[in-house]
């Protein structure tokens, strides 16, 4: 089997008339001097109280009261609580960010009720901190010949670190501090997005590829190939067990207050966290990207992650995976670049079915990685066989996409040109 790792590049051809406009996220790493830090610390406590009061407003409103508060009734309510004397501290950061909290709650609400999230829960300072600023409160200005970030109410410019261009002027813009205490600030931009164009030429046939995701290869593909887990966290887990056993022995308050000693031995723990986070978002994003760019339909299965997680002897290897950012980032792209993602219902047989006769041999233990049908006697991989079941499955749904038996056993995402 080839290896799947060779560099992935996008073709150079693509026809000028073939976009369309997409929102994207740009991420940059921030460096505030000390000044700034306080401003931000100060500007991200205020909002992440402002957003758990609202909460908490909205949900005493309507269990109590039986009313329901919207945006417009929180602002208002927000406006008087500045002017409260023991509330009044408020007003000493921008107005802007403290709206964007009222706005992300109203979001929030709108995810749990269409079925997207869970209920509202509570912000803690000892999560990742945010601020979102819009409008005139944020620009990028020059200084001694360098872009840098201006935020409304803060001392300066902060330093950015431009990685890359950006395509627009950027609608948002949003500062994050995560537990490693790196700054980051993420900015909303509308660019033209190229649609790839069709693998064989747009009068040939459709290129289909199913995608069987597992724990020992972390990616299999119908035509053969693998794509190995680089075992993240595995790789780290040694030098993770040290540091958090140096934390473990540090006192977490010393006689004059926080312990100093104990907050930069979390950070190193956050540190090596943040690492495997990082690696692993690097290789989902390259491996998506090329199977978006050399297939034109891509086939994968609804896995019930949290139900799997259940086995106890797997949980850590499946957290560790990123199943569900794969399809995520694959549904994403398929929809940027003109490609068709289809999703089969969790319980369509992959695994149990023979590729070739399509005699459905029953289930299979996990530690069963090779079969032999009964009825046609061919021997098969099992996660190249699942694979190679999921295309054909795809194929169906695209080429004859008519009553299936079951009209929610696929999930089609992209344009399917």
């Amino acid at each position: 089997m080839v290896p799947f790792s060779e560099p992935y590049q996008f073709r150079s051809v693509v026809d000028s008339r073939m976009t369309h406009e997409i929102k994207r996220t740009y991420r940059y790493r921030l460096y505030p001097g000390e000044a700034q830090k306080a401003e931000l610390a100060r500007t991200f406590g205020c909002s992440r109280w402002v957003y758990n009061w609202a909460l908490e407003t909205k949900t005493k409103a309507y269990y109590q009261d039986e009313e329901s508060l919207s945006f417009t009734d929180l602002s208002g309510r927000l406006t008087s609580k500045k002017k409260e004397e023991e509330t009044e501290w408020l007003s000493e950061v921008s107005a802007v960010t403290l709206q964007q909290s009222l706005r992300n709650l109203n979001q929030a609400f709108t995810n749990f009720f269409e079925g997207r999230a869970e209920y509202p829960s509570f912000k803690s300072k000892k999560a990742g901190q945010t601020a979102r600023y819009v409008g005139t409160a944020f620009d990028i200005r020059e200084e001694n010949g360098k872009r840098k970030l201006r935020l409304s109410k803060m001392p300066g410019l902060i330093n950015v670190r431009w990685s890359r261009e950006l395509p627009s002027k950027p609608s948002s813009c949003t500062v994050t501090k995560n537990a490693a205490g790196q700054y980051h600030v993420c900015f909303i931009c509308t660019e033209e997005a190229h649609l790839l164009p069709r693998i064989n030429g747009e009068g040939g046939d459709l290129e289909f590829v199913g995608v069987d995701l597992g724990i020992e290869s972390l990616v299999t593909l119908s035509t053969g190939e693998k794509a190995g887990n680089p075992r993240w966290f595995e790789n780290e887990y040694k030098r993770l067990r040290r540091e958090q056993q140096k934390l473990s022995r540090k006192e977490k308050k010393g006689p004059d207050g926080p312990s100093n000693n104990w907050e930069r031995q979390r950070q190193r723990v956050a540190k090596v966290h943040q690492r495997i986070q990082d690696r692993r978002k690097d290789f989902i994003e390259k491996l998506t990207t090329r199977l978006v760019e050399n297939f034109d339909v891509v086939v994968v299965e609804d896995l019930s992650v949290k139900n799997m997680q259940q086995n106890s002897n797997l949980a850590r290897h499946i957290t560790q995976a990123g199943w569900s950012q794969i399809v995520r980032r694959l549904r994403d792209k398929c929809k940027w670049y003109g490609r068709t993602l289809v999703i089969a219902d969790k319980w369509f047989p992959s695994s149990q079915r023979c590729s070739e006769c399509g005699h459905v041999d029953g289930k299979k233990s996990l530690d069963v990685r090779d079969w032999t049908c009964s009825e046609c006697g061919t021997c098969h991989d099992r996660d190249i066989n699942a694979a190679k079941n999921l295309s054909r499955v795809g194929q169906t749904r695209i080429q004859a996409p008519g009553d299936l038996g079951k009209p929610d056993a696929f999930e089609v995402v992209g344009s399917g040109r």
